[in-house]
């Protein structure tokens, strides 16, 4: 806000209170010089605060031999095995993503396609990286410590009795690590509240073998409770993952039915109470959306799934080997660059090129799960993100650079870092990474 400075209008004299006349720049009764009555003080805007910075795993295994997956993505075919280094831009069944153009998109902002502030405004949020190191006797043993100051007790509303400083919500910053995976979710520095979920967890294959899962869920900001809808999907298809996989069913193709049954639990928040769920446009204009990635370590094989922009990277924990990107957008940027009509650093840069052509919600136009499956040939780290990380480490050495050297041994101090890589580069997005050591036996090391 700007201020203009003009020449005070006094009701009397500052040093006598003698009335005084317009125009007057003397005091007639003193002879006190009006002119040296000060000018008003300017605006003092109010200063966000932020806070300093900082920020621990094991693998699995078990060979299985897996009779072929009954279904795939939206091919008659057995979807083939892959190296890592095989994909990008093919679904299961080895076909490249569609690319036809007027496909639905939607915008995961709440702003236009031809841009504009996005609604949010900055906030500012704690580093996840931070260490609650509070002054020894500073707080009681159990007392919740300020994420602000590091030091004051947290009060019964939330509020620091040192500093003042309110304390984010619970899912502001959420973090877990369970046994060899590990996933940390922040709101980022700009969005008023955090839409992205997550879900990690293990189970026992058939023949006792771990299997261990990941889902992360980016909820579409312009849908209606995006929030709701990204936790919706996670916690549907970690479900349905946990049921399948110790019965026995392919990795491939629980990882497609756990995809469809997120796809319903998202559908499902559309519906209004004793109303059938249809396929009414008006209905479901709107509706409550997000995407999926997700990723499955089982029987030695890496199984991967998304619909959306949500993306999958595997770093080899021998860095001399080449990282690789293991999933494709479903977004308009990924198509204009499948169909030849731009390069990736032309598509990305342009305005639309977060336009989602694939997301889970009761308005997308139609549902086509992406799943790919991967037999590494050595150990390396699974790292599965939202676009909130991917925007500052977009290519997969750039994401292999971000990835700190002990990201394999420590996944969760990994994961941290990489969230604060993505709030040093501007935290524009919520930012949520799951990290997933993968383990493979040396040759002659172990059975054959």
């Amino acid at each position: 806000m700007s201020q203009s400075h003009q020449q005070a209008s006094l009701p009397g004299c500052p040093s006598c209170e003698e009335p005084l006349e317009p125009g007057d720049l003397f005091c007639g009764a003193c002879g006190y010089d009006l002119s040296a009555v000060p000018a008003p003080p300017g605006d003092r805007p109010t200063v966000a605060i932020t806070v300093p910075a900082q920020g621990a795993g094991a693998a699995a295994g078990g060979p299985v031999e897996w009779p072929p997956a009954s279904v795939t993505d939206s091919a008659d075919v057995p979807a083939p095995t892959h190296r890592p280094a095989d994909l990008p831009g093919v679904d299961s069944g080895g076909k490249p993503l569609p690319t036809a153009e007027g496909t639905a998109v939607r915008y995961d902002e709440p702003d236009a396609p031809e841009g504009g502030t996005s609604g949010d405004f900055e906030l500012a949020a704690p580093d996840p990286r931070a260490a609650e190191h509070a002054t020894a006797g500073a707080v009681a043993a159990g007392a919740k410590v300020c994420v602000a100051c590091r030091s004051g007790r947290v009060d019964t509303d939330g509020y620091c009795e040192n500093c003042g400083h309110a304390q984010p919500r619970e899912r502001d910053h959420m973090e877990q690590e369970l046994g060899p995976v590990a996933a940390v979710s922040d709101r980022g520095l700009r969005h008023h509240r955090n839409e992205d979920a997550f879900a990690v967890s293990t189970t026992a294959l058939p023949d006792g073998s771990p299997a261990v899962v990941a889902i992360v869920c980016d909820g579409v900001s312009s849908a209606s409770r995006p929030d709701e809808a990204s936790a919706a999907a996670a916690g549907a298809a970690n479900e349905a993952l946990l049921e399948s996989l110790p019965r026995g069913t392919h990795p491939q193709q629980a990882m497609h039915e756990a995809i469809l049954a997120a796809s319903e639990a998202v559908n499902a928040l559309a519906q209004e109470p004793g109303q059938a769920l249809e396929h009414d446009q008006h209905r479901h204009q709107n509706a409550p959306a997000c995407t999926l990635v997700g990723a499955i370590m089982a029987g030695g094989l890496l199984v991967v799934g998304w619909v959306g922009d949500s993306r999958v990277y595997w770093v080899p924990e021998d860095r001399s080997h080449a990282s690789a990107r293991l999933t494709e957008d479903d977004s308009w940027a990924a198509q204009m660059v499948a169909a030849g009509l731009m390069n990736e650093a032309e598509a990305y840069a342009d305005e639309r090129a977060h336009a989602i052509t694939g997301w889970l919600g009761a308005d997308a136009y139609e549902l086509e799960p992406h799943t790919a499956s991967f037999k590494p040939d050595r150990s390396g780290l699974v790292v599965v993100c939202t676009d909130g990380l991917w925007n500052y480490a977009e290519g997969a050495d750039e994401m292999a650079a971000a990835v700190p050297a002990d990201a394999y041994e420590r996944p969760l101090h990994g994961a941290q870092v990489l969230v604060g890589h993505a709030l040093d580069g501007g935290g524009h997005d919520n930012v949520t990474v799951a990290l997933l050591p993968f383990a493979v036996t040396a040759p002659g090391a172990g059975s054959a």
